[in-house]
């Protein structure tokens, strides 16, 4: 029976590192890997430091099979993902074309400026395929097995979208609960004779605590 894929989350910037921005991306990303069949197996995170972003990415890259970033390619100039894969796998980067036109058309859409610092985030390192942006249009990329999104929320949860379903040895999986209720447990995790039926499937009994009802006084 084949393993799980493997994956790993670098989630990027200073503004999580200093508390100033609470990570949601990284909760979001295990649900999702979660009922594809793919077993989230670390979670980094570092400042918008290039030499810092290169070892994580080439340290994960080495150990699992997929490795998901979120934060660092939008338009300012600590936005320095996008350079720092490149290096780690040592391909050129430039503006490319079809991100380019992508963002193009956004922006005359919707009046904004296209200048340099938007024009940053159709820089894409040689070799890669695009991640579809449906929010935003500025998109991310797909370089070897390390997926580069972007950090703000809704649409790192976009890309997440378009990137796991397609993603090699990526299934839908069912999984079951535990809780527990006063020391009671309900919906028991499935036997081992019903466990087959979701063979890539880890299994665990997650408990959820709940204050018991105060006895009455009177």
């Amino acid at each position: 029976m084949p393993a799980n894929p493997t994956a790993a989350m670098l989630v990027i910037g200073d503004e999580i590192l200093s508390g100033r921005t609470r990570d949601g991306n990284s909760h979001y990303l295990a649900g999702e890997l979660t009922r594809h069949g793919i077993r989230l197996s670390e979670i980094r995170c570092v400042a918008d430091d290039r030499a810092a972003i290169i070892e994580a990415v080439r340290a994960l890259d080495a150990r699992w099979d997929h490795v998901f970033t979120s934060g660092g390619i939008g338009p300012t100039h600590d936005d320095i993902t996008a350079e720092a894969v490149a290096e780690a796998f040592g391909v050129p980067i430039g503006i490319r074309q079809d991100a380019y036109d992508l963002l193009a058309a956004h922006y005359a859409r919707t009046g904004l400026e296209f200048n340099e610092a938007r024009q940053r985030m159709a820089r894409i390192p040689e070799g890669a395929t695009l991640i579809e942006n449906p929010v935003s249009t500025a998109p991310g990329f797909t370089l070897g097995t390390v997926h580069v999104m972007a950090g703000v929320p809704n649409i790192f949860q976009a890309m997440v979208a378009s990137v796991i379903p397609t993603s090699p040895g990526a299934s839908r999986c069912s999984a079951s609960r535990c809780g527990w209720t006063a020391g009671r447990a309900r919906s028991p995790v499935p036997s081992a004779r019903s466990r087959p039926s979701f063979p890539t499937c880890r299994w665990a009994a997650i408990p959820s605590c709940r204050t018991a009802p105060s006895a009455r006084t009177s």
